[in-house]
């Protein structure tokens, strides 16, 4: 495949090169860590002053390299002190105690450190405990719709978002093209099973796999409703399959650790404090999500776009939150800083009812930051209700929150 420039996230890691700290870049797999990395390794490669030592775990060139003691004998055979030195490794997880290894370069001024990880757990071991702190996480997400667009080579128009809906933003379908379904659902089954199988089964030892698949499809199937481990483990009672409370915890953090579904808390907006029931879980990429459940888009379409913008308001730089005013429910509390945003989603607004009830949820918050629903509903454009501004949904991909 090309090397297409994703400038956005290439910025950020630019201007954390020789700040002193190890990056990681984090995220599910396939969502184009390793092309961004690959992007510092084409760009430092040209500078004379360079010495980019780089290690792909997803190679099997690089087997050889399976514990820290063989990682620390690779790299000590390629430092150039006389240059700066950068040091790449993609799926850094798959060396054994790799944070020994880093350690003896980490703090070294003529060294940079740069890790992608398919797991979040890794920031939470050792690494987290030897850095203190000293590392910064950049987090990788799938294409945005613009950057879909550009992959592809797509016109902005109903079909190519339709594209984007059903087939998810993985850049590795660029070479397969977007016309045939049986190999784009080839693909993705092929990401999920690796996801399945390496990031989740054997790095968490998963012993009741078909639990994990159910678990995985209702997640799937239940896209922005509240779920708890008592109503998961009720369910799967209900279809005689007896699970204990503590074995659902387990399975849905692994999900989460994976970036496969992604566990959104919920927050009290009149209290300004976090709940520990009911999160909501929203898929790292909605192709992978719709491969999971099969059948139609228009049967769930109004997951699929609570989903993409939720994913959207995490590319934006938000912290995301399901809010909660009482008795009423906000899609999305979103902070950035000492911004808030609150944020209702919904597929199409054509009733009287719908209307009260996505603008309606907002007008009893009483503070001045902005709120906003976003819809698909044809002809309704940007305009404002109460103070409540409404966002088309492709204009929301495409532009955020700016008017």
């Amino acid at each position: 495949m090309d090397l297409v420039s994703r400038p956005n996230y290439y910025n950020k890691l630019e201007k954390l090169l020789g700040k002193g700290v190890l990056i990681v870049l984090s995220g599910q797999r396939r969502v184009g860590k390793s092309y961004v990395m690959k992007e510092l390794v084409a760009r430092k490669g040209e500078d004379s002053n360079a010495n980019v030592i780089y290690i792909d775990k997803e190679k099997t060139a690089f087997d050889f390299i399976a514990t820290y003691n063989e990682l620390v004998a690779y790299v000590d055979g390629k430092i150039d002190k006389t240059k700066h030195n950068y040091i790449l490794i993609d799926e850094v997880q798959e060396i054994q105690e790799f944070e020994r290894g880093l350690r003896n370069y980490y703090g070294e001024s003529y060294i940079d450190i740069i890790v992608t990880g398919s797991n979040s757990d890794i920031l939470s071991s050792d690494l987290g405990t030897m850095l203190s702190g000293r590392y910064v996480e950049v987090f990788i997400q799938g294409l945005s719709y613009t950057e879909f667009l550009e992959f592809h080579n797509l016109p902005d128009n109903e079909a190519s978002l339709s594209k984007y809906i059903n087939y998810g933003g993985l850049p590795g379908l660029k070479p397969f093209g977007l016309d045939d379904p049986e190999t784009i659902n080839g693909y993705l089954q092929g990401v999920y099973n690796t996801i399945l199988i390496k990031d989740i089964i054997r790095r968490k030892k998963i012993r009741n796999v078909p639990f994990l698949e159910n678990l995985i499809h209702f997640i799937a199937d239940n896209i922005g409703k509240p779920l708890s481990a008592t109503s998961i483990q009720n369910y799967m009672a209900s279809n005689e399959s007896d699970v204990s409370k503590n074995l659902v915890l387990k399975y849905m953090k692994a999900l989460d650790e994976a970036y496969l579904a992604t566990a959104v808390s919920r927050y009290n907006i009149h209290g300004k404090k976090l709940l520990e029931t009911n999160d909501k879980f929203y898929f790292g990429d909605v192709g992978i999500r719709n491969y999971v459940t099969g059948g139609r888009r228009a049967n769930d379409i109004e997951k699929i776009v609570e989903n993409l913008v939720y994913q959207h308001m995490v590319r934006l730089g938000y912290e995301v939150k399901i809010g909660q005013l009482y008795s009423t429910e906000i899609d999305f509390v979103g902070t950035k800083g000492d911004e808030i945003v609150y944020v209702q989603a919904a597929y199409l607004i054509t009733e009287e009812k719908t209307f009260n009830r996505e603008f309606g949820n907002l007008m009893p918050i009483k503070d001045n930051y902005p709120k906003y629903v976003i819809s698909m509903t044809p002809y309704m454009d940007s305009s404002k209700w109460e103070g409540i501004i409404h966002i088309p949904f492709v204009d929301f991909l495409k532009n955020g929150f700016r008017k």
